[in-house]
């Protein structure tokens, strides 16, 4: 019995998958497992992305407001760089965009370290202060 995409998606994931993993391929339904392949490779770089604007964020913050570093500051910086070094580990592929998701990801963490420190948006350059490397390089962890 065909589970529904719209009524039922998780059990027509798991119908799709079982079609797939015995090799019933007139019965699966083709379109949608390859839309659905490739949502999960833009939620692979929306992961990517939301980790860079949390890093990117907090580096900001501990940059330009040094009165007011924390230990969770850095526990966050922390955190983040081992969760990116993670995620590209273990999808390599994602480097061939990691530049532009830190570019997109500086932008967003730029306005967010701006509301949270209550410091004008002027006060964090347009471009990143930091390069890729710098901000992933955890012997640059705050203390």
């Amino acid at each position: 019995m065909s589970k529904s995409y719209e009524a039922d998606y998780y059990s027509w994931v798991i119908e799709q998958a079982e079609l797939a993993r015995t090799r019933s391929a007139n019965r699966l339904d083709w379109e949608r497992v390859a839309e659905e392949l490739r949502a999960l490779g833009v939620s692979e770089e929306r992961e990517l992305e939301s980790c860079y604007v949390v890093l990117l964020t907090h580096l900001l913050k501990w940059m330009f407001q040094p009165d007011k570093r924390s230990r969770s500051w850095a526990t966050t910086i922390t955190v983040q760089r081992r969760a990116l070094a993670k995620h590209l580990r273990r999808d390599p592929g994602l480097k061939a965009i990691e530049a532009a998701e830190f570019l997109d990801a500086y932008q967003t963490a730029r306005l967010q370290a701006s509301a949270e420190t209550d410091l004008p948006l002027e006060t964090f350059p347009e471009k990143p202060p930091f390069s890729i490397a710098d901000a992933k390089n955890e012997s640059l962890t705050p203390a």
